[in-house]
Parts: C-alpha cells; structure tokens; sequence
C-alpha cells in the first residue's frame, strides 16, 4: 500500500536515495543558518532585543544540517549534490520571498519593514517545517538511527515557528498589521507553488534512484497536484494565521546541543 510511512522507508533503506534526501535537508538547514546569522548581526538599533533569538534560531539551523550529514556518515555515505529543481531554499529567493541574499551580504543595518519581512517568511516556511518533522516523528520517533534526530529537529521547529507567531504578534500591535498580513499572503501563495515544483522534482529524483514503475510515479505526482489544489484554494490560510503559541519565549534560552552522534 501506498503510504507516507512505506514511502519514507523505502528511501530510508536505500543508501542512494537516503543520501540524496540528507543532502537537500542538510543543504536547506545550513543556508537557513547562515541567513540567520547574517540577519542577526544586521538587526536594526529599534529590534536589537530580538538579534539573541534570531541567531539561536540560525544555530537550531546550523545544528540541524549537521545532524544530517552525521546521519550519512554513520552509514558511510558522503554528502551528495543537491539538485537545483529540488533547492527549496534558493527557489524561494528566486521567487522574491523573504530577504535577498545580496541584501544580507552587504554590512548595512536592516530596517523594522525587513524584520517583518524575515518573520513572515519564516512564519510560512516554518509552518511547513513543523508539519513535516511532525509527520516523520509519528512515523520514525523509534527509529535506531532517526528517532533522535527526529524528535530533535521536530521539538526545534515548533519551537521556531512558536517564535514567530509572537514576534509577529507584537510588531501587529506595534503597527504594522497591514503589512504582516500582506506579505504572509504573498509568501504563502509562492510557497505552496514552490512546495509543490520541489516536491515533484525530489520524487522524480528518488523514482529514478529507486526505480519506480511509471504507474507509481505518476500516482505520486497526481497526490502532490491534489495537495497543492487543495493548499490553493484553501490550505494556505493555515500558514498566514497568528494566535499567541502556548511556548512562549520559545527561542529565549541558549541552544540544545545536538546528539552525540552529529
């Protein structure tokens, strides 16, 4: 039977397809860490309370790369190239959402429009970060080799999604309502368009590695075009709401460590 679970098994017991799905994830964490750490270092004099929070989120990002590319290494796989249909990351700025990377190399001060900016993106993005370690907690929490690295990642992406919501919470009541809810609207539409493009390309990438039968893939293809719909017409709104997070000051203290093995 078709499902989430027997999918992620089957790329999880293929050494090939295993590397290749560590190396986008890994790829994806560490370009969320360092535009993290470049937002922190540049955060405006009026948001310097918020420069700590946004780099522990950089180091979660950081962290989490490398718990990846241990993952490979523990099963003496080497990372391999992430293809560029399947870069979530850069497709994103391609498309226009969240900060340019050209702004964040320049050593010029941010200004509280951009921090809206940050924040809505990684409203949108987080969203669907914490839906999909969700997904593979409750299908992988007791994996020998996953679980760890799963319950880690997941508890750290609710944490950063937490965040977001009450930062962005408290710049609504500090004025820029309209704004928030502008550019969440505008980043969710481009997400879920560049979530599915990325979706198809990775499941193109695994049917090749793992020789799916062209019946299979185009099953799959099809489930991503009726989540993508689906997301379309209604979904998307999940990721633009904003309630104040039972965590509260989630990314307040100091960074977890990750597990011994990364």
């Amino acid at each position: 039977m078709l499902s989430a679970k027997s999918l992620f098994q089957e790329i999880i017991d293929n050494d090939e397809s295993f590397a290749l799905f560590c190396s986008i994830a890994a790829g994806g964490e560490s370009q969320g860490g360092w535009e993290n750490a470049r937002i922190a270092a540049l955060v405006p004099r009026s948001e310097r309370h918020l420069a700590p929070k946004i780099a522990r989120h950089g180091a979660d990002e950081d962290k989490h790369g490398r718990i990846f590319n241990a993952l490979m290494r523990k099963r003496g796989l080497a990372p391999v190239p992430v293809p560029r249909d399947t870069d979530y990351t850069m497709l994103l700025e391609r498309a226009g959402i969240g900060l340019a990377h050209d702004r964040l190399r320049a050593d010029h001060p941010l200004t509280a429009h951009d921090i809206v900016t940050y924040l809505a993106h990684s409203r949108v993005t987080e969203q669907r970060a914490a839906e999909q370690m969700e997904l593979l907690r409750r299908h992988f929490a007791d994996h020998p080799d996953l679980g760890r690295a799963v319950k880690m990642i997941s508890n750290d992406e609710d944490n950063h999604l937490a965040y977001c919501h009450e930062e962005l919470l408290r710049l609504a009541r500090a004025g820029h309502g309209r704004a928030i809810q502008q550019t969440l609207r505008r980043c969710a539409l481009a997400e879920i368009r560049i979530y599915r493009d990325v979706s198809l390309a990775v499941m193109a990438h695994m049917g090749d590695i793992l020789g799916w039968p062209r019946v299979r893939s185009a099953l799959l293809a099809a489930g991503i075009h009726a989540v993508y719909a689906w997301e379309r017409f209604a979904g998307w709104r999940r990721m633009v709401s904003l309630e104040m997070p039972e965590r509260r000051d989630a990314l307040g203290g100091p960074a977890v460590p990750a597990p011994e093995y990364a």
